[in-house]
């Protein structure tokens, strides 16, 4: 990455004529140029923060805002092409005062860290963001985790300085994951939304992090840099953080918890079956939506591990419990090949010990009672045929 920035630095120098028609590219002494943090939002997509960088100059009357957050609704097929992994993010360039006007309309916090380099530094920090602009460079390809709105922030930043870097302080979370870092985020509001990802995000967002991974975070970068130093001088590499906005927005509520929900409904599923064993019933009724459940969410899970160029979502050991298994035992049901029903039952099994002991990936902990509802019910189609033969010999 580092050599990339460097490449666009001296090739944003040779179009520096150019963009000087534009816009004035040497900043006076006086410029400086900052890290802005916005806190949570109320949206599922903001719940992470969002970074940008800002340069003011009064002097030349600038004062802008670069924000690499940014998509258009209306690229063509917009959906799809999100689900595929495909979307374009791209950087946007806008004035301070409007930025802040937007921020302080949805109640987010909002801090600024200004950033200790030299005017020179400075200068290629602009040209940098001013050539990353032009129409054919403004286009990236997002990815959450390794190329986002934060870890473009961080990676500008560094690729300004001249003949040094930048040291990321070693702190105590250094064996976290992506993953346990998107948990932080949805403590105690977003329940649902968590089981959402954990279901959706495969087994690469299990590893630990480095430090200048957790970067992708904007609240942890902007933590980083808080404690940040050059290599140099060792001195810091941002002034003291100061809060431009305090949050207003009223807290999120808290939501149901759906491992409490799939709890009771284990509870009431393992009675209909014991019910069912005593007096004979049939529970096709319950065993269609119940085998559907995993079955739609094991083509979710089949169409982001194979078909989407999404880093995080490969590989997936979701597909252990929401298995394409349950195609057959939907159609076949109580006729269902008894070697097929033990193989997804030792799934399902290998399911439940990796929501305890999270190797080689850690499953939401919802999916316990999901498991042991699915294995009730394969068991159930197990005891079927014994017992319809059993009712035979009776009569």
């Amino acid at each position: 990455m580092k050599k990339f920035l460097i490449l666009t630095l001296l090739l944003a120098l040779s179009f520096a004529g150019l963009q000087a028609q534009k816009i004035e590219t040497h900043l006076s002494d006086s410029a400086f140029a900052s890290i802005i943090t916005c806190g949570a939002g109320d949206e599922f997509y903001t719940t992470f923060g969002h970074s940008a960088i800002r340069i003011c100059d009064t002097t030349q009357n600038l004062d802008l805002v670069y924000n690499y957050g940014t998509f258009n609704f209306d690229t063509p097929h917009f959906y799809w092409t999100f689900a595929c992994g495909r979307l374009n993010y791209h950087l946007a360039r806008g004035p301070f005062q409007n930025f802040i006007i937007e921020y302080a309309f949805e109640g987010r916090a909002v801090w600024e860290q200004r950033l200790r380099i030299s005017n020179q530094e400075l200068n290629n920090l602009f040209v940098l963001l001013e050539t990353n602009y032009l129409p054919e460079y403004r286009y990236y390809m997002y990815d959450f985790f390794r190329d986002n709105c934060a870890t473009r922030v961080r990676d500008m930043v560094q690729g300004c300085l001249c003949h040094r870097d930048i040291s990321p302080e070693v702190t105590a979370d250094t064996n976290f994951t992506y993953r346990q870092f998107l948990h932080q985020s949805t403590e105690t509001t977003l329940l649902w939304w968590r089981l959402g990802i954990d279901i959706a995000l495969g087994q690469r967002c299990d590893h630990r992090c480095s430090n200048y991974q957790y970067m992708f975070s904007p609240i942890e970068m902007m933590h980083q840099f808080d404690t940040m130093t050059v290599s140099d001088t060792h001195q810091p590499l941002c002034e003291p953080t100061v809060q431009i906005l305090a949050e207003k927005r009223a807290p999120l509520s808290r939501s149901i918890s759906p491992t409490l929900l799939f709890w009771v409904i284990f509870m009431a599923v393992m009675l209909l079956t014991l019910l069912s064993w005593r007096k004979s019933w049939s529970l096709k009724w319950l065993d269609i939506p119940i085998f559907i459940l995993p079955l739609l969410v094991s083509v979710l899970v089949i169409f982001l591990w194979f078909f989407t160029n999404h880093y995080c979502t490969k590989p997936n050991f979701n597909i252990l419990w929401a298995s394409p298994l349950f195609l057959y035992f939907v159609l076949r049901l109580h006729k269902s090949n008894r070697w097929i029903v033990l193989v997804q039952l030792v799934m399902l099994l290998g399911a439940m010990v990796m929501t305890l002991a999270p190797l080689p990936q850690q499953l939401n902990v919802a999916i316990l009672p999901i498991s042991l509802i699915l294995f009730l019910r394969l068991i159930a189609q197990l005891r079927a045929p014994a017992q319809v033969k059993t009712n035979s010999k009776r009569k």
